[in-house]
């Protein structure tokens, strides 16, 4: 990919995917430093309740079949659980995608090794966590990702390295957001030191990102400018292609673990708040165009928050009725 910018002092002078990685080697090395500084290593096996687990059907014969009620899960923690779960299991993806776009060798190869090696856990505790405390058919759940793992992942961000940065600057913050909800949500306590366990990671990465972010700013504002603003125009979380994804989402929204409002409010305005984006100035035309065409979305999406709020008040307020009449 080939792009120009009018900040670099030479109205004729191009950035390249090239160019920008080795620009901003430096700052990864920096931020890969930071992180591994401030990251704590964690044993999967010990948020496991392990003496929750029994045999399934198959090779032993005092296995016992699952059952719904044998969980103390929420109907909805189990959903969000599902979804987040098979979001992770794509990690052999994402590890592709990323290496592809931001190399294998120097300060970008060891981040992106090392936040695979992180994600890993998460997948590994969620499933283990899941099967041990039979929150979930574990039959439906393999069937599940073996049909979203097969059908592989492309990222809508993988034309352009500035672009895949900034998306990853609000997918990591999304994520976080999602398992804290999701463990908020779940009636378990265990599940939920969990999630807590791996929103703290997904919150590193985040800022790690952001601030890869803040300095391609600095580096290039118009194309960043262009890049968030594409990104959060065209933004979908990396499970849309799983099987039944819409209905999981639909029920996920209502049950507060992920919606409009939560995507506006808690991923979308904090980035955004942090580097300025909408307060920056010494913009070129066509960052100026972006930074505005931001705006405006951003604000479209607060009025279709609003009315989404209205409707889910209404929906509390008739369930209620209904509880109080019953």
């Amino acid at each position: 990919m080939t792009i120009t910018s009018p900040h670099l002092g030479s109205p004729s002078a191009v950035w390249t995917d090239a160019r920008l990685l080795y620009a901003l080697e430096e700052v990864v090395e920096t931020e890969l430093n930071r992180h591994l500084k401030v990251a704590k290593d964690w044993m999967p096996h010990e948020y496991v309740p392990w003496s929750d687990a029994r045999n399934f059907p198959g090779l032993f014969e005092d296995g016992e079949a699952w059952e719904k009620e044998q969980s103390k899960v929420t109907e909805i923690g189990r959903i969000a659980l599902v979804v987040n779960l098979l979001t992770e299991d794509n990690l052999p993806s994402y590890h592709h995608e990323i290496a592809s776009l931001f190399g294998r060798d120097g300060a970008w190869g060891t981040w992106v090794h090392r936040w695979t090696a992180e994600e890993g856990r998460h997948g590994i505790v969620m499933r283990d966590y899941l099967l041990a405390s039979r929150a979930v058919d574990p039959d439906k759940l393999e069937a599940f990702r073996m049909a979203h793992m097969s059908e592989g992942f492309e990222s809508d961000n993988r034309h352009s390295m500035l672009h895949s940065v900034a998306y990853v600057a609000f997918q990591e913050l999304a994520t976080r957001i999602s398992h804290r909800n999701t463990g908020h949500q779940s009636g378990d306590p265990i599940c939920d030191r969990m999630l807590a366990r791996i929103a703290t990671d997904e919150n590193l990465h985040m800022v790690f990102y952001r601030n890869l972010l803040k300095a391609a700013f600095e580096l290039a504002p118009d194309l960043t400018m262009q890049a968030v603003r594409d990104v959060v125009v065209n933004f979908r979380m990396p499970g849309h292609g799983m099987p039944g994804f819409e209905r999981a989402a639909a029920q996920m929204a209502i049950g507060e673990v992920y919606n409009m409002r939560i995507h506006h409010d808690d991923v979308l305005q904090p980035v955004l708040r942090h580097l300025k984006v909408l307060e920056m100035d010494g913009l070129g035309a066509e960052g100026l165009q972006a930074q505005e065409e931001l705006g405006m979305f951003m604000g479209g999406l607060d009025a279709e928050a609003l009315k989404f709020d209205e409707k889910l008040a209404a929906r509390k307020a008739r369930m209620a009725a209904r509880a109080a009449g019953a």
